[in-house]
Protein backbone atom coordinates (compact mmCIF):
# COMPACT_ATOMS: atom_id res chain seq x y z
CA UNK A 1 0.00 0.00 0.00
CA UNK A 2 1.66 3.41 -1.57
CA UNK A 3 -1.13 5.63 0.16
CA UNK A 4 -1.76 6.59 3.71
CA UNK A 5 -5.23 5.99 4.87
CA UNK A 6 -4.81 7.98 8.22
CA UNK A 7 -3.93 11.45 5.67
CA UNK A 8 -6.75 13.97 5.98
CA UNK A 9 -5.49 16.22 3.35
CA UNK A 10 -3.46 14.96 0.74
CA UNK A 11 -1.94 16.15 -2.61
CA UNK A 12 -0.28 15.27 -5.53
CA UNK A 13 2.65 17.60 -6.70
CA UNK A 14 3.33 16.72 -10.48
CA UNK A 15 6.27 17.71 -12.87
CA UNK A 16 7.17 17.00 -16.28
CA UNK A 17 8.09 13.17 -15.68
CA UNK A 18 5.06 12.62 -15.69
CA UNK A 19 4.50 13.97 -19.70
CA UNK A 20 7.77 12.04 -20.16
CA UNK A 21 6.34 8.89 -19.08
CA UNK A 22 3.21 9.71 -21.47
CA UNK A 23 0.99 9.10 -18.17
CA UNK A 24 -1.15 12.89 -18.21
CA UNK A 25 -4.32 10.53 -18.71
CA UNK A 26 -3.48 8.43 -15.82
CA UNK A 27 -3.16 11.55 -14.29
CA UNK A 28 -6.22 13.09 -15.04
CA UNK A 29 -8.18 10.17 -13.64
CA UNK A 30 -6.27 9.53 -10.60
CA UNK A 31 -7.47 12.95 -10.24
CA UNK A 32 -11.16 12.18 -10.69
CA UNK A 33 -11.28 9.55 -8.93
CA UNK A 34 -10.05 10.67 -5.54
CA UNK A 35 -10.92 14.33 -5.87
CA UNK A 36 -6.77 14.95 -4.14
CA UNK A 37 -6.08 18.01 -5.24
CA UNK A 38 -2.78 18.45 -8.13
CA UNK A 39 -0.18 21.00 -7.74
CA UNK A 40 2.41 21.11 -10.40
CA UNK A 41 6.37 22.46 -10.96
CA UNK A 42 6.61 24.92 -13.66
CA UNK A 43 8.08 22.60 -15.69
CA UNK A 44 4.62 20.83 -15.60
CA UNK A 45 2.51 23.46 -15.60
CA UNK A 46 0.63 22.49 -18.46
CA UNK A 47 -0.45 19.16 -16.56
CA UNK A 48 -3.29 20.50 -15.35
CA UNK A 49 -5.63 22.78 -16.65
CA UNK A 50 -8.92 24.54 -16.64
CA UNK A 51 -11.55 23.22 -13.47
CA UNK A 52 -8.86 21.68 -11.75
CA UNK A 53 -5.99 23.95 -11.85
CA UNK A 54 -4.85 25.52 -8.25
CA UNK A 55 -1.68 26.54 -9.78
CA UNK A 56 2.18 25.51 -9.50
CA UNK A 57 4.10 25.38 -6.06
CA UNK A 58 7.91 27.03 -5.54
CA UNK A 59 9.95 30.16 -5.13
CA UNK A 60 7.73 31.92 -8.15
CA UNK A 61 4.12 29.85 -7.12
CA UNK A 62 1.02 30.91 -6.60
CA UNK A 63 0.54 32.03 -3.46
CA UNK A 64 -2.43 29.16 -2.89
CA UNK A 65 -0.15 26.56 -3.97
CA UNK A 66 2.48 27.10 -1.81
CA UNK A 67 -0.06 27.75 0.87
CA UNK A 68 -1.67 24.15 0.47
CA UNK A 69 1.88 22.83 0.60
CA UNK A 70 2.52 24.01 3.62
CA UNK A 71 -1.10 22.98 5.17
CA UNK A 72 -1.19 19.83 3.42
CA UNK A 73 -0.13 16.38 5.72
CA UNK A 74 0.73 14.25 2.53
CA UNK A 75 2.70 15.15 -0.16
CA UNK A 76 2.98 12.66 -2.77
CA UNK A 77 5.65 13.95 -5.58
CA UNK A 78 5.35 12.16 -9.21
CA UNK A 79 7.60 13.00 -11.55
CA UNK A 80 8.85 15.84 -9.63
CA UNK A 81 12.41 16.17 -8.38
CA UNK A 82 11.67 18.77 -5.87
CA UNK A 83 14.81 21.09 -6.42
CA UNK A 84 15.60 24.05 -4.81
CA UNK A 85 13.19 25.87 -6.56
CA UNK A 86 10.62 24.11 -5.66
CA UNK A 87 11.80 23.56 -2.21
CA UNK A 88 14.18 26.28 -1.32
CA UNK A 89 16.97 26.37 1.10
CA UNK A 90 16.39 25.61 4.09
CA UNK A 91 13.90 21.61 3.45
CA UNK A 92 12.64 21.75 6.74
CA UNK A 93 9.86 24.03 5.59
CA UNK A 94 9.09 22.72 2.65
CA UNK A 95 5.47 20.92 3.83
CA UNK A 96 6.44 21.06 7.23
CA UNK A 97 3.11 19.27 8.35
CA UNK A 98 3.46 16.26 5.84
CA UNK A 99 4.64 13.12 4.87
CA UNK A 100 6.57 12.55 1.88
CA UNK A 101 6.27 10.16 -1.04
CA UNK A 102 8.46 10.06 -3.93
CA UNK A 103 8.33 8.87 -6.88
CA UNK A 104 10.26 9.50 -10.02
CA UNK A 105 12.80 7.26 -12.20
CA UNK A 106 16.14 9.01 -11.71
CA UNK A 107 18.08 7.08 -9.01
CA UNK A 108 20.57 10.30 -8.95
CA UNK A 109 16.96 12.70 -7.70
CA UNK A 110 16.10 10.16 -5.34
CA UNK A 111 19.36 10.08 -3.35
CA UNK A 112 19.54 13.68 -2.94
CA UNK A 113 16.66 13.76 0.16
CA UNK A 114 14.10 16.62 1.69
CA UNK A 115 13.16 14.68 4.41
CA UNK A 116 14.63 12.23 6.75
CA UNK A 117 11.69 10.14 6.69
CA UNK A 118 10.52 10.40 3.29
CA UNK A 119 9.47 7.24 1.10
CA UNK A 120 11.14 6.77 -1.87
CA UNK A 121 9.90 4.68 -5.16
CA UNK A 122 12.70 4.31 -8.20
CA UNK A 123 9.54 3.51 -10.63
CA UNK A 124 8.26 5.41 -13.89
CA UNK A 125 5.37 8.26 -13.37
CA UNK A 126 3.46 5.55 -15.88
CA UNK A 127 3.48 2.49 -13.85
CA UNK A 128 3.40 4.42 -9.73
CA UNK A 129 0.03 6.34 -10.94
CA UNK A 130 -1.01 3.07 -12.27
CA UNK A 131 -0.25 1.31 -8.59
CA UNK A 132 -2.16 3.98 -7.17
CA UNK A 133 -5.02 3.73 -9.22
CA UNK A 134 -5.25 0.09 -7.92
CA UNK A 135 -5.17 0.94 -4.34
CA UNK A 136 -8.23 1.53 -2.50
CA UNK A 137 -8.37 5.26 -1.74
CA UNK A 138 -10.90 7.45 -0.50
CA UNK A 139 -12.62 10.51 -2.05
CA UNK A 140 -11.09 13.64 -0.42
CA UNK A 141 -14.48 16.05 -1.76
CA UNK A 142 -14.32 18.42 1.42
CA UNK A 143 -10.55 19.13 1.52
CA UNK A 144 -10.49 19.68 -2.50
CA UNK A 145 -13.30 22.41 -1.63
CA UNK A 146 -11.64 24.05 0.90
CA UNK A 147 -8.05 24.17 -1.40
CA UNK A 148 -10.38 25.58 -4.41
CA UNK A 149 -12.06 28.24 -1.93
CA UNK A 150 -8.30 29.31 -0.99
CA UNK A 151 -7.68 30.08 -4.46
CA UNK A 152 -10.75 31.96 -4.93
CA UNK A 153 -10.27 33.87 -1.93
CA UNK A 154 -6.72 34.77 -3.38
CA UNK A 155 -7.55 35.35 -6.68
CA UNK A 156 -7.33 39.03 -7.10
CA UNK A 157 -3.65 39.05 -4.80
CA UNK A 158 -0.61 39.08 -6.73
CA UNK A 159 -2.17 40.77 -9.70
CA UNK A 160 1.09 42.71 -11.24
CA UNK A 161 0.37 44.21 -14.96
CA UNK A 162 2.40 41.07 -16.32
CA UNK A 163 -0.37 39.02 -14.55
CA UNK A 164 -3.07 40.49 -15.63
CA UNK A 165 -2.30 40.94 -19.46
CA UNK A 166 -1.27 36.96 -19.16
CA UNK A 167 -4.66 36.16 -17.91
CA UNK A 168 -6.22 38.59 -20.93
CA UNK A 169 -4.45 36.29 -23.39
CA UNK A 170 -5.83 33.50 -22.16
CA UNK A 171 -9.27 35.02 -22.25
CA UNK A 172 -9.13 35.51 -26.15
CA UNK A 173 -7.24 32.05 -27.02
CA UNK A 174 -8.89 28.92 -28.15
CA UNK A 175 -9.19 25.90 -25.74
CA UNK A 176 -6.41 23.69 -26.18
CA UNK A 177 -4.09 25.82 -27.34
CA UNK A 178 -0.28 25.69 -28.03
CA UNK A 179 1.99 27.99 -26.49
CA UNK A 180 5.83 28.44 -26.17
CA UNK A 181 7.10 30.91 -23.43
CA UNK A 182 10.50 32.08 -23.16
CA UNK A 183 12.76 32.66 -19.97
CA UNK A 184 12.31 35.94 -16.98
CA UNK A 185 9.28 37.60 -15.62
CA UNK A 186 7.23 36.44 -18.86
CA UNK A 187 7.67 32.92 -17.66
CA UNK A 188 6.79 33.20 -14.01
CA UNK A 189 4.01 35.39 -15.30
CA UNK A 190 2.44 32.76 -17.61
CA UNK A 191 2.97 29.78 -15.36
CA UNK A 192 1.21 31.74 -12.31
CA UNK A 193 -1.60 33.25 -14.47
CA UNK A 194 -2.30 30.89 -17.84
CA UNK A 195 -5.10 29.29 -16.97
CA UNK A 196 -5.92 27.24 -20.04
CA UNK A 197 -9.39 26.21 -21.56
CA UNK A 198 -9.73 22.26 -22.05
CA UNK A 199 -6.97 19.80 -20.51
CA UNK A 200 -5.06 18.89 -23.93
CA UNK A 201 -3.40 22.27 -24.53
CA UNK A 202 0.41 23.28 -23.98
CA UNK A 203 2.95 25.56 -22.78
CA UNK A 204 6.50 25.17 -23.71
CA UNK A 205 8.84 26.61 -21.86
CA UNK A 206 12.47 26.40 -21.23
CA UNK A 207 12.82 24.97 -17.46
CA UNK A 208 15.91 24.10 -16.42
CA UNK A 209 17.70 25.21 -19.63
CA UNK A 210 16.16 28.52 -19.00
CA UNK A 211 17.60 30.10 -22.87
CA UNK A 212 16.86 33.62 -22.96
CA UNK A 213 15.01 33.82 -26.47
CA UNK A 214 13.90 29.97 -26.75
CA UNK A 215 10.06 31.69 -26.98
CA UNK A 216 10.50 32.30 -30.59
CA UNK A 217 12.30 29.12 -31.72
CA UNK A 218 10.10 26.55 -29.77
CA UNK A 219 7.15 28.33 -31.49
CA UNK A 220 8.37 27.76 -35.19
CA UNK A 221 9.66 24.23 -34.04
CA UNK A 222 5.87 23.71 -32.07
CA UNK A 223 4.20 24.90 -35.57
CA UNK A 224 5.84 22.98 -38.08
CA UNK A 225 5.79 19.41 -35.76
CA UNK A 226 1.83 20.17 -35.99
CA UNK A 227 1.75 20.75 -39.84
CA UNK A 228 1.84 24.42 -39.62
CA UNK A 229 -0.36 24.78 -36.89
CA UNK A 230 -1.48 27.44 -34.72
CA UNK A 231 0.98 28.59 -32.11
CA UNK A 232 1.13 31.39 -29.31
CA UNK A 233 4.46 32.74 -28.48
CA UNK A 234 4.69 34.51 -25.55
CA UNK A 235 8.03 36.80 -24.65
CA UNK A 236 9.65 39.60 -23.57
CA UNK A 237 11.38 42.37 -24.81
CA UNK A 238 14.97 41.21 -23.93
CA UNK A 239 14.36 37.21 -25.23
CA UNK A 240 12.63 38.55 -28.43
CA UNK A 241 16.48 40.18 -29.02
CA UNK A 242 18.37 37.46 -28.82
CA UNK A 243 16.26 35.37 -32.09
CA UNK A 244 14.42 38.06 -34.10
CA UNK A 245 16.15 36.76 -37.00
CA UNK A 246 13.55 34.22 -36.71
CA UNK A 247 10.90 36.46 -37.99
CA UNK A 248 12.04 35.38 -41.36
CA UNK A 249 11.64 31.58 -40.78
CA UNK A 250 7.97 32.61 -40.27
CA UNK A 251 7.56 34.46 -42.71
CA UNK A 252 9.21 32.41 -45.28
CA UNK A 253 7.37 28.97 -44.10
CA UNK A 254 4.33 31.41 -43.46
CA UNK A 255 4.10 29.38 -40.03
CA UNK A 256 0.55 30.99 -38.22
CA UNK A 257 3.06 31.95 -35.04
CA UNK A 258 1.02 34.77 -33.15
CA UNK A 259 3.86 36.73 -31.01
CA UNK A 260 3.21 38.59 -28.40
CA UNK A 261 5.74 40.41 -26.33
CA UNK A 262 5.33 41.76 -23.38
CA UNK A 263 7.25 44.65 -23.28
CA UNK A 264 8.05 46.42 -20.09
CA UNK A 265 11.50 48.38 -21.64
CA UNK A 266 14.21 46.82 -19.13
CA UNK A 267 15.99 43.39 -18.66
CA UNK A 268 12.91 42.76 -16.16
CA UNK A 269 14.17 39.72 -14.12
CA UNK A 270 17.73 40.99 -14.00
CA UNK A 271 16.90 44.10 -12.88
CA UNK A 272 15.02 42.74 -10.19
CA UNK A 273 17.90 41.49 -8.40
CA UNK A 274 20.07 44.53 -9.21
CA UNK A 275 17.19 46.32 -7.26
CA UNK A 276 17.05 43.84 -4.72
CA UNK A 277 20.04 42.27 -4.04
CA UNK A 278 22.93 45.13 -5.44
CA UNK A 279 21.13 48.19 -4.11
CA UNK A 280 19.52 49.13 -6.99
CA UNK A 281 23.14 49.15 -9.08
CA UNK A 282 21.23 48.71 -12.34
CA UNK A 283 23.97 47.88 -15.18
CA UNK A 284 22.83 47.12 -19.02
CA UNK A 285 18.78 46.65 -17.80
CA UNK A 286 17.03 49.37 -18.07
CA UNK A 287 17.01 52.56 -20.20
CA UNK A 288 19.02 54.89 -18.24
CA UNK A 289 21.90 51.62 -17.21
CA UNK A 290 22.46 51.23 -21.22
CA UNK A 291 19.78 49.52 -22.30
CA UNK A 292 17.12 49.66 -24.86
CA UNK A 293 13.98 48.15 -26.70
CA UNK A 294 13.57 48.89 -30.42
CA UNK A 295 10.55 49.57 -32.34
CA UNK A 296 9.35 46.05 -32.46
CA UNK A 297 6.14 46.87 -34.70
CA UNK A 298 8.09 48.26 -37.29
CA UNK A 299 10.86 44.97 -37.93
CA UNK A 300 7.45 43.12 -37.62
CA UNK A 301 6.22 44.95 -41.10
CA UNK A 302 9.91 45.19 -42.05
CA UNK A 303 10.07 41.39 -42.23
CA UNK A 304 6.72 41.27 -43.86
CA UNK A 305 4.73 40.29 -40.55
CA UNK A 306 1.66 42.53 -39.53
CA UNK A 307 1.96 44.17 -36.85
CA UNK A 308 0.85 46.41 -34.02
CA UNK A 309 2.05 48.16 -30.68
CA UNK A 310 -0.81 48.65 -28.52
CA UNK A 311 -0.58 50.89 -24.96
CA UNK A 312 -2.43 48.52 -22.45
CA UNK A 313 -3.19 44.48 -22.70
CA UNK A 314 -7.02 45.65 -22.43
CA UNK A 315 -6.21 46.72 -26.26
CA UNK A 316 -5.69 42.75 -27.17
CA UNK A 317 -9.79 42.74 -27.09
CA UNK A 318 -9.44 44.54 -30.69
CA UNK A 319 -6.84 42.21 -32.07
CA UNK A 320 -9.19 38.68 -31.32
CA UNK A 321 -9.48 38.00 -34.85
CA UNK A 322 -5.19 37.89 -35.54
CA UNK A 323 -5.27 35.50 -32.87
CA UNK A 324 -7.71 33.15 -34.60
CA UNK A 325 -6.48 33.47 -37.90
CA UNK A 326 -3.72 31.40 -40.13
CA UNK A 327 -1.50 34.66 -40.98
CA UNK A 328 1.27 35.37 -38.72
CA UNK A 329 1.06 38.48 -36.67
CA UNK A 330 3.13 40.31 -33.90
CA UNK A 331 1.52 42.27 -30.74
CA UNK A 332 3.67 44.31 -28.74
CA UNK A 333 2.15 45.01 -25.79
CA UNK A 334 3.21 48.06 -23.35
CA UNK A 335 3.55 46.81 -19.72
CA UNK A 336 5.10 49.83 -16.70
CA UNK A 337 8.58 49.35 -16.57
CA UNK A 338 8.76 48.73 -12.67
CA UNK A 339 6.29 45.32 -13.21
CA UNK A 340 6.92 43.04 -10.45
CA UNK A 341 7.15 39.55 -10.20
CA UNK A 342 5.62 38.69 -7.25
CA UNK A 343 4.38 36.43 -5.26
CA UNK A 344 8.22 35.31 -3.96
CA UNK A 345 8.80 33.03 -1.23
CA UNK A 346 11.72 33.67 1.12
CA UNK A 347 14.53 31.34 0.01
CA UNK A 348 15.51 30.39 3.40
CA UNK A 349 11.46 29.74 4.91
CA UNK A 350 7.85 29.17 3.77
CA UNK A 351 7.46 33.15 4.09
CA UNK A 352 5.43 34.13 1.04
CA UNK A 353 5.99 37.66 -0.02
CA UNK A 354 5.05 40.52 -0.12
CA UNK A 355 2.59 40.16 3.03
CA UNK A 356 -1.25 40.37 1.97
CA UNK A 357 -4.21 42.19 4.37
CA UNK A 358 -3.50 40.16 7.64
CA UNK A 359 -7.41 39.54 7.35
CA UNK A 360 -7.35 37.90 4.11
CA UNK A 361 -4.45 35.59 5.15
CA UNK A 362 -6.13 34.63 8.23
CA UNK A 363 -9.35 33.62 6.34
CA UNK A 364 -7.21 31.45 3.92
CA UNK A 365 -4.93 29.86 7.11
CA UNK A 366 -8.62 29.08 8.72
CA UNK A 367 -9.85 27.43 5.26
CA UNK A 368 -6.76 24.99 5.45
CA UNK A 369 -6.78 24.01 8.87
Amino acid sequence: MIFHLTSKKPILVVGNGVRSAEAKKLLLEFAEKTSIPVLTTMNGVDLIQDELRIGFIGVYGNRAANMIVNSADLVIAVGARLGLRQVGNAKAFFAPNARLIRADIDQYELSRSIKEDEEKYLIDAAKFLQELLGEEIPRYDAWKRRCFAVKELLAETDQEPGNLCIRKIAELLPPDPVIAVDVGQNLCWSAQSFSLKGQRGRILIGGGYGSMGCALPFAIGASIAESKGTVYCVTGDGGLQMNIQELQVVVREQLPIKILVLNNHVLGKISEIQQFSYDCRYAQTTRESGYTVPDFRRIAEAYGIRAVSVDSFMELENYRAWLSDKTPCLIDICLEEDSRLIPKVNWNSNQILPEIDAMLQKKAEELLM
